[in-house]
Order: structure tokens, then C-alpha cells, then sequence
């Protein structure tokens, strides 16, 4: 069973009611957001924004679900680059209430096989603050290998943060 899927308008109240819930929980993973962000409305511009990317061939939003087909989180490639460098970047995230039960994993290893497989594409690259060792382990366990440490690289939870960088490559995860 899929457990990721592309996100949609109609998944805005439902984000937005996840991510009013989880506030707390996410708050030292992710930027600094405006109040509307939490909103239905401003998921609905999230969306809309990310559709738009999605169109130009350059995300891909997915939503992930659990075993029922409820979204509880988001799963993204962003910043997908053709030509000779065939790369993208990853982002997830997964409500308290389902951290820690196999379903990041899940969802990151469905996503690198579309990355891979799909897409077309070469290398898969993460990036985690370093004290983030849940999603470490999530990247492990999907391949993924540190190479490097980048000083102050996001602007998260007010302040730029060091962050470990993570990639798989396709070679590496299996395929040609």
C-alpha cells in the first residue's frame, strides 16, 4: 500500500489542522511561520505555490498517510535540477502522534524509489540539524550517507543552524 500520494487543495484543512496541533513539536525542526501559515487558507496558498512548482517540473509534494489513508504529514523533493546534475533535495515531516512508528521511514523510501525510478533522477540529498538523530536514523535506514557538515545553513526555529548533509545516490540505492 502507497503511503505517500501528491498533495492536493482539498488537503489543506487537514494540514492546516495537523500542523495547528503539532505546532510545538515541529517548532524546532522548522522556520519561523506566520500565523496564516497554520491556516486553511494559508495551506491552501502552500499548495497552490507547490502545484505551481510541481507543473514547471521542479517538486514534487506528496502528502503521507497512515495505514487508513489519513494525511499525517508531508513529504517533499524540491529544487529538482535536470541536466547534468540530476538532483533534488528532501523534506518531510510527521505529526507527534505518528513519529516514531515506521511511518517516515516508509514514506522516505517510497519517495527515493520515485526520485529514482520515476524521475530519473541521480542523487537524493537531506539535511538534518545535528541534533536531530530521529531523522538520521530515518535516512539510514533509506540509504542515505553523511558527507559533510554545513555551518549555519537553514534559518530554523529563529536562529541559522549547523546541519549534517545526507545523499543517496542511485547507484548506491539499487538502481542503474
Amino acid at each position: 500500500m502507497k503511503i505517500t500520494r501528491l498533495i492536493t487543495p482539498e488537503d489543506a484543512p487537514a494540514l492546516a489542522e495537523l500542523l495547528r496541533v503539532n505546532r510545538e513539536f515541529l517548532a524546532p525542526w522548522e522556520p519561523v511561520r506566520s500565523e496564516d501559515y497554520f491556516t486553511a487558507g494559508g495551506q491552501h496558498a502552500v499548495i497552490r505555490g507547490d502545484l505551481q512548482q510541481y507543473e514547471l517540473g521542479s517538486k514534487l509534494p506528496h502528502v503521507i498517510l497512515d495505514d487508513v489513508g489519513r494525511v499525517i504529514g508531508r513529504i517533499t523533493l524540491s529544487g529538482i535540477v535536470r541536466g547534468p546534475f540530476q538532483s533534488c533535495a528532501l523534506g518531510y515531516w510527521v505529526s507527534a502522534g505518528h513519529n516514531g512508528r515506521g511511518f517516515a521511514t516508509r514514506a522516505v523510501g517510497e519517495i527515493v524509489r520515485v526520485a529514482f525510478e520515476e524521475l530519473g533522477l541521480h542523487r537524493v540529498q537531506a539535511e538534518t540539524l545535528l541534533h536531530n538523530g530521529g531523522s538520521q536514523w530515518v535516512l539510514r535506514r533509506n540509504g542515505f550517507v553523511p558527507f559533510g557538515i554545513a555551518p549555519e545553513y537553514l534559518h530554523i526555529a529563529g536562529r541559522w543552524q549547523d546541519h549534517v548533509m545526507y545523499q543517496v545516490v542511485r547507484a548506491a540505492a539499487g538502481g542503474a
